[in-house]
């Protein structure tokens, strides 16, 4: 296995505790909002754990809502309210074979779709069974390559 396939297969074993975070939804106010107002805790009593005044901890709320928050404030204002930040990149595909297959075959059809127009031009079209074929054997050899341009 080369070293590329094992640290996917790897990261993907990590991501999958992620996978069921993507249906969750952010609160409207943030969460820090929602957890400190859930918990009934003052924004003085958190102002005084992060050692700093009512206002900023409002700035810190609206910064996450507004999603301009560092993930240093972020942590250190979950620690305060007894909490712990988690954070992941989920791929959107669902995995992360489904999202290197999707721009696999993307490119594939790209490179074969030129090759197949010049093909054309030059009286010698492919039929599209030919086409289709020619488009996964590109997309097996670029998912085995994994080259750089595919996150083109």
């Amino acid at each position: 296995m080369s070293k590329n396939k094992l640290q996917i297969a790897q990261l993907e074993e990590r991501l999958t505790g992620f996978s069921s975070a993507k249906k969750v939804q952010v609160p409207l106010t943030g969460w820090l909002k929602a957890v400190r107002v859930s918990l009934g805790i003052t924004l003085q009593q958190l102002a005084n754990k992060l050692s700093i005044t009512k206002q900023s901890v409002r700035e810190i709320e609206l910064r996450e809502k507004e999603g301009s928050i560092t993930l240093k404030n972020l942590r250190e204002t979950a620690e305060a309210m007894d909490m712990q930040l988690i954070y992941g990149l989920v791929p959107k595909d669902g995995s992360i074979d489904a999202l290197i297959d999707r721009k696999a075959q993307a490119l594939a059809t790209r490179i074969v779709s030129k090759t197949s127009h010049s093909m054309k031009l030059e009286d010698q079209e492919n039929t599209p069974l030919r086409l289709k074929k020619a488009i996964e054997e590109r997309t097996a050899a670029i998912k085995n390559e994994l080259p750089k341009m595919l996150w083109d």
